[in-house]
């Protein structure tokens, strides 16, 4: 049990509101009311909330004197030692001074509630900007990369009462990087997993004399985890604190912006010298996220005495790449507000080994999205893809995809429909690495993977264990008519149970529900259903599309029966099916490692 309440606290994105149930939904819109009215008795205006996390929200607001500044407040619901860590970032933070870390300004508690207000970062974050413009440019990136330079140059040179005391962010990600358009500077926010190294960059003890070295405690790390998907292997591992830390989490960090991925792990099938990157910086790169422990210090050093040399790189922007999609991608002139989520399932076979036998525990769709550690036990390119997968979730995107892997090569159907135009260049990218990270996984089997908007999902809950979810009066699955006149589109539709059972889900369902599911099957539609059943609670997630106006009453009729026997349903886990609205299917062949591609030595010829 106490693994479990571990593993459950690794949470590093808030879930959609909308997958919460109406209780924790109501508390946390409740919560983050009173969190504003507060400021606004402070007398801060124009309060916004900024962002959210694991540990905290940061909300942004402007003083009495028109200062723009920001208030990280810790969660209420979390235990005393761990809301008190806000304490301890305060302090961090006080400890740097550099004009691209936010500064700090006071540190407070109200009524037991912890308050961290400092300097607000003009911008948006590189991950926000990556989702919307893509892969980022090579100009963009060298400038960024030697911002970050500077700034761990000066963590490493700190001292603390005339001591050195290297300081360790831990926690360098895109999502934790604010870009200011207009100034081209970045600001290096979230000092919650900062700490002062135990070794400095040459594993050398920082500990100044004989007397701090046994009051030390170097048998174990004072450092926190930080983001899987960034880190580097030492800090994941649980070695002493050390700068060579951030230099990991940097590495990542560019790796991810120049790619349009949302982790470090892609590398070894789209290595940094295919990206198109001036040629030095791309071998530093591929460097710094090498296996080699020696060569990752040497591309550190590289990457700390040489980024202000390569920042004069003169690098027009150039078109380098067709970012046209390898899978067809739908879209809309309408938009729609949505939260789009991603469940998976057929995982299984991507793992060369299990180290978590206890997972099937975990019901919520959204399971990468939280539960990083699930990767665990996956090789680095299947972490990538999976990741990449989950990217997709990003965007405003409902469908679906069905990945068979052969011998021959790998078999790809798709339903992808974009709600946004504009984002159509930058969700190609995405689309493109899951094509590409899937051709570098040599293994035979199945993968598929709905999307649809939680904005859909029925909520539906009980007294207790045992007893039935009873909808209430009006509860309906909601679905949209999109006719296509075509019969031989309708002749070549794919089956929700082409695949057979999927070996990764436990909800056994009644027969009463499968027998309306099969009859679903037999009309012409695209979507999804995804039961989620706990003890105490019930999702019920889809999308659906009917393609055949003339069977919407048999359609309609069948959706409600579904809603009708949900009564019977009796057991607990996650099941679900998911129809493609025609067989299309891509093939591409297997590519261990994308060919190099650097950014010409001569732009202007």
């Amino acid at each position: 049990m106490y693994r479990h309440q571990l593993r459950n606290f690794y949470i590093p994105e808030e879930q959609s509101i909308y997958l919460l149930n109406a209780n924790d939904a109501r508390k946390l819109k409740d919560w983050i009311a009173l969190c504003m009215r507060e400021l606004e008795k402070l007398g801060y205006r124009r309060i916004s909330l900024a962002g959210k996390g694991a540990y905290g929200f940061t909300f942004a607001g402007t003083g009495r004197h028109g200062e723009e500044v920001a208030f990280k407040f810790s969660r209420i619901n979390l235990p005393l030692h761990i809301q008190e860590r806000l304490a301890d970032e305060a302090y961090m933070l006080s400890q740097v001074s550099h004009p691209l870390v936010p500064r700090f300004i006071t540190y407070q508690v109200l009524k037991k509630q912890g308050i961290l207000m400092m300097g607000r970062a003009r911008g948006e974050d590189l991950e926000r900007l990556s989702l919307r413009r893509g892969r980022l440019p090579a100009r963009l990136l060298v400038d960024i990369a030697a911002q970050l330079a500077d700034i761990l140059r000066t963590l490493r040179r700190h001292h603390r009462d005339g001591q050195a005391a290297p300081l360790v962010h831990g926690d360098i990600k895109p999502s934790n990087i604010v870009f200011d358009p207009d100034s081209g500077r970045i600001s290096l926010v979230d000092w919650g997993s900062s700490v002062f190294a135990q070794t400095d960059s040459e594993g050398q003890f920082v500990a100044n004399n004989v007397m701090q070295l046994m009051s030390a405690d170097l048998q174990h790390s004072n450092a926190r985890l930080g983001d899987v998907y960034f880190i580097g292997p030492e800090q994941r591992e649980g070695a002493l604190s050390s700068p060579r830390f951030d230099e990991q989490g940097v590495a990542g960090t560019l790796y991810a912006l120049a790619s349009g991925q949302s982790c470090r792990f892609g590398r070894k099938a789209i290595p940094a010298v295919s990206l198109g990157l001036p040629k030095a910086f791309a071998l530093m790169l591929d460097g710094l996220l090498s296996d080699d422990a020696r060569l990752r210090r040497q591309a550190g050093d590289y990457f700390i005495a040489e980024m202000p040399r390569l920042r004069r790189l003169v690098l027009p922007a150039l078109v380098l790449f067709d970012d046209s999609p390898q899978l067809p991608v739908w879209t809309s002139p309408e938009r729609h507000e949505m939260d789009t989520v991603v469940y998976s399932s057929r995982k299984s076979f991507l793992r060369e080994h299990s180290e978590e036998q206890g997972i099937h525990y975990v019901d919520d769709a959204q399971l990468e999205r939280y539960y990083k550690n699930y990767l665990e036990g996956m090789g680095e390119t299947e972490k990538a893809f999976v990741a990449a997968v989950s990217r997709l979730g990003r965007y405003p995107v409902v469908g679906g995809l069905a990945i068979h892997w052969e011998e021959e090569g790998v078999y790809i159907d798709s339903s992808l429909n974009l709600y946004d135009e504009r984002l159509y260049e930058a969700f190609a990218v995405a689309v493109n690495n899951v094509v590409l990270l899937a051709r570098a996984i040599d293994k035979k089997g199945v993968f598929k993977a709905c999307l649809f908007n939680a904005r859909n999902t029925l909520h539906l809950s009980r007294g207790e264990p045992g007893q039935p979810f009873v909808p209430p009066p009006g509860t309906r699955i909601p679905y949209r008519l999109a006719p296509i006149p075509s019969t031989d589109e309708a002749s070549r539709q794919h089956s929700y149970f082409e695949d057979g059972r999927d070996p990764d889900e436990q909800l056994v369902l009644p027969y009463a529900i499968m027998d309306a599911i099969a009859r679903l099957n037999a009309i012409h539609h695209t979507g999804c259903i995804i039961f989620e059943v706990t003890p105490l609670y019930m999702k019920l997630h889809s999308y659906y599309r009917l393609l055949d106006d003339s069977a919407e009453a048999e359609f309609a009729a069948l959706l409600a029966l579904i809603v009708d026997k949900i009564p019977l349903i009796g057991d607990e886990g996650v099941g679900g099916f998911m129809k493609l609205p025609h067989k299309n299917t891509r093939f591409f062949s297997h590519q261990p490692v994308q060919p190099e591609l650097f950014y010409p030595a001569n732009p202007r010829a």
